[in-house]
């Protein structure tokens, strides 16, 4: 029996039985929330999400919490959170949640800017960090290794130049200093125009202090800047990856842009490069010596297709790099067809590590769909078994920014667009015994 075959009967094959192990054990959900979906928001600002037994969700943070942004005659817009990171390392570890939100010019009147929100765990306390009016659709957020904030416009033509980069056309990518006392005061920011003036989402860094970016364009790069000094973000030379021979996949090389022009257009650099063009690449995460790429359009059949239904890539880290499709539909998961309700896998956004090891993927889709990937033990580059978690009722929302924190058993989520016009944080909780439905806070660590 082929893998293709296996694939499409992974599905009614596990419905059955737990997948993964570990703390986030779970059998998976029957199918997509087709005939949950909903727009009743008695209903959706309760459970939101079809999950599987055993699991419990809860909001952390709403628009009752933290409302952003007004138009000028006092009506409400969205706060649209997108992406989400903790205090990873340091004292209270875990505690501290930082979150963009993705606001654009134009969705509120006056524009006051693209902002990073703080939520206190264990108080559940939310409040601003950091706002400018200059900055545009903040998404791409991370916790790095020397105790900042790296955080990242999305915006293919930027509107509003950044006054110290004026001449970059695209997005760029900031570094958020806090607080040693408080970390949720924000010390200084500074832009870091070396790593590419792009439509930014994921930022990943590795064990190096290498930090990996994406431009989020129908043919956008993937991209690697390597600091002169580890930590240090304000020299080095930004790379752009380039398969072998004009392929999408298969070995490859990190080939050196041109520095100047990064600055102003990224994406013109890494043409000029002959890097490797994907559809729509937006988050980025990394598992040991792999990255993972969510290519939301990417049509694996037909690369020359830019309305592809998507698909997420690995790459070997190291010397020689490698690149696979690792989850691509009609290979190890069910394509979707909406017309005849059948679950399957498109648009892939925000990626997550899982606890177990495994990589979780939730696509910007309706409904969006939560799926869990194993990794490839068999070595033919891709996963072996993609499973559904959980789908969103909300049925014009999507789910964005997973993130597992410090605690293995939570799961953290954005709901953006929401009909109910309340747009939310919360964390999917597998329950343990003598558990309630009524503790929405984390347990404080103290790592130091």
């Amino acid at each position: 029996m082929t893998k293709k075959i296996i694939a499409l009967a992974i599905g009614a094959a596990l419905s059955a039985s737990a997948f993964a192990d570990g703390p986030m054990v779970f059998t998976p959900i029957p199918g997509s929330a087709y005939l949950e979906s909903t727009a009743d928001p008695m209903i959706l600002n309760s459970e939101p999400w079809v999950v599987p037994d055993g699991y419990q969700q809860v909001i952390i943070s709403d628009e009752s919490k933290l409302d952003i942004y007004r138009n000028g005659d006092g009506s409400a817009v969205a706060d649209w959170p997108d992406m989400n990171t903790v205090n990873e390392t340091g004292k209270h570890a875990g505690r501290y949640m930082y979150r963009t939100h993705e606001v654009r010019p134009g969705v509120v009147t006056p524009f006051t800017g693209g902002a990073v929100s703080v939520i206190d765990l264990k108080t559940g306390e939310s409040k601003i960090i950091a706002q400018r009016a200059d900055w545009e659709a903040l998404d791409g957020i991370v916790w790095t290794p020397w105790y900042t904030v790296l955080f990242a416009e999305e915006t293919i033509v930027a509107q509003l130049p950044d006054p110290d980069v004026p001449a970059a056309k695209s997005g760029l990518l900031y570094e958020l200093e806090l607080d040693k006392k408080d970390p949720t005061k924000a010390k200084k920011v500074t832009v870091r125009p070396m790593l590419g003036s792009l439509s930014h989402e994921g930022i990943e860094i590795d064990a190096k202090g290498n930090v990996y970016v994406i431009d989020e364009d129908r043919g956008g790069a993937i991209y690697k800047f390597v600091p002169e000094t580890y930590g240090d973000l304000s020299s080095g030379q930004l790379y752009a990856l380039k398969v072998d021979g004009g392929a999408k996949t298969g070995s490859a090389t990190w080939v050196a842009l041109d520095m100047n022009q990064v600055q102003i257009d990224a994406r013109v650099a890494a043409k000029a490069a002959g890097a490797t063009p994907y559809c729509r690449p937006e988050d980025l995460e990394r598992i040991g010596n792999t990255l993972y790429a969510a290519l939301t359009c990417e049509d694996v059949a037909n690369p020359a297709n830019t309305s592809g239904h998507g698909a997420v890539l690995s790459i070997t880290l190291g010397k020689t790099p490698k690149v696979n499709y690792f989850v691509a539909h009609g290979v190890n998961v069910v394509k979707e067809d909406k017309t005849n309700k059948i679950t399957g896998f498109k648009s892939p956004d925000n990626l997550a590590n899982g606890p177990d090891g495994r990589l979780w993927i939730v696509e910007d889709n309706v409904p969006s769909d939560i799926w869990v990937a194993e990794p490839d033990r068999d070595g033919d580059g891709y996963s072996d078994g993609v499973t559904l978690f959980a789908s969103l009722k909300d049925n014009g929302a999507e789910g964005t920014g997973i993130y597992f924190g410090k605690d293995p058993r939570k799961l953290f989520v954005n709901i953006q667009h929401s009909v109910t016009q309340n747009d939310k944080t919360m964390v999917i909780t597998k329950k343990r015994d003598g558990d309630h439905h009524d503790g929405d806070h984390e347990d404080e660590h103290d790592d130091e």
